[in-house]
């Protein structure tokens, strides 16, 4: 199974091939996407994205999880986040929105086992 690709990102607004939602922030893995709703974790610009948000998309076989901190990269990823996607053996690439999206898809076309979360605002 292989992670759909990232079909369109502008500010506020991504598309995700196969799928006919318009995501503000989304998650994405082989076989799946939902929305990114940050109410479910309290999740905020500051700390950042949290272990809880991203438990998820490392439990779906994924050797690389790309994270997107937004197009102005207001939203951080703490240290903890990180050490858990790393304690899972997972590697993680952390960039502008913009740019994530290009290493993920890049990553898919290769066939790697990828997952992506995404914030497409500040």
């Amino acid at each position: 199974m292989t992670s759909p690709t990232i079909a369109s990102l502008r500010w506020g607004e991504m598309k995700v091939e196969g799928s006919d939602t318009l995501y503000k922030d989304c998650k994405v893995w082989p076989g799946g996407n939902r929305t990114w709703d940050w109410r479910e974790t309290g999740t905020r610009h500051t700390p950042g994205v949290q272990p809880a948000d991203v438990n998820e998309i490392v439990n779906k076989g994924i050797r690389t999880l790309v994270i997107g901190r937004g197009m102005d990269e207001a939203l951080q990823v703490p240290q903890e986040t990180l050490s858990f996607i790393r304690s899972k053996g997972i590697d993680a690439v952390v960039l502008q929105t913009e740019k994530a999206v290009q290493q993920y898809n890049k990553l898919v076309k290769e066939g790697v086992a990828v997952g992506g979360i995404f914030h497409s605002t500040c």
